[in-house]
């Protein structure tokens, strides 16, 4: 694949001129414009994520927590689990206040529907409509058959580098968030 020309504002030169995050003495050159590639990828990825959210989002009259709580009751579905008020409000790290406007909203418009709890008569779930299925389906499920088309056509070595820089990049944000946040704390 021949090399494209993207945007550097995740290039160290940009990003970290003066080397106070990122020493880079004794890393070749080769190796510090290959880092920086993949770096501009990500960058670029999570552009093209965000204008997939958006376009979904527009064309659903959903806002971010929403699709999220539709993706959340989708997967349930799929899974053969119920979802609760209480679950989402848990997943969403919102407020069961919060959690019960957005239903009503939702129920409003047609994209859930209320149901009785299977085992709780006390409590009720809160399902996915098959006409919001099924347009989550295309808007969002369309470009996730992208990217398993691109990881079916790599070699099962390749997968394991992908997994291996994913896993250890989301680990070692998770972790810069963790320290972060346990500063703020103090």
């Amino acid at each position: 694949m021949a090399a494209k020309e993207l945007p550097t504002m995740y290039g160290l030169s940009e990003s970290d001129p003066g080397q106070d995050l990122i020493k880079r003495a004794g890393i070749a050159p080769a190796n510090l414009e290959q880092i920086d590639r993949i770096m501009a990828e990500m960058g670029r990825m999570r552009q093209i994520e965000r204008r997939i959210m958006r376009s979904s989002q527009q064309f659903m009259k959903l806002n971010e927590t929403d699709m999220r709580a539709i993706r959340k009751m989708i997967s349930a579905k799929h899974a053969g689990q119920s979802v609760t008020p209480g679950a989402l409000s848990q997943y969403l790290g919102i407020s069961s206040a919060s959690v019960t406007k957005m239903i009503d909203r939702l129920e409003a418009h047609g994209h859930v529907r209320r149901t009785r709890h299977p085992t709780d008569r006390r409590s009720q779930c809160v399902e996915v409509t098959e006409e919001t299925h099924l347009a989550a389906r295309e808007q969002v499920g369309r470009h996730h058959a992208k990217r398993f088309e691109v990881a079916n056509a790599m070699s099962p070595e390749e997968r394991e580098v992908v997994i291996r820089f994913l896993a250890g990049t989301s680990d070692a944000l998770e972790s810069s968030l963790d320290s972060t946040t346990a500063g703020e704390a103090d």
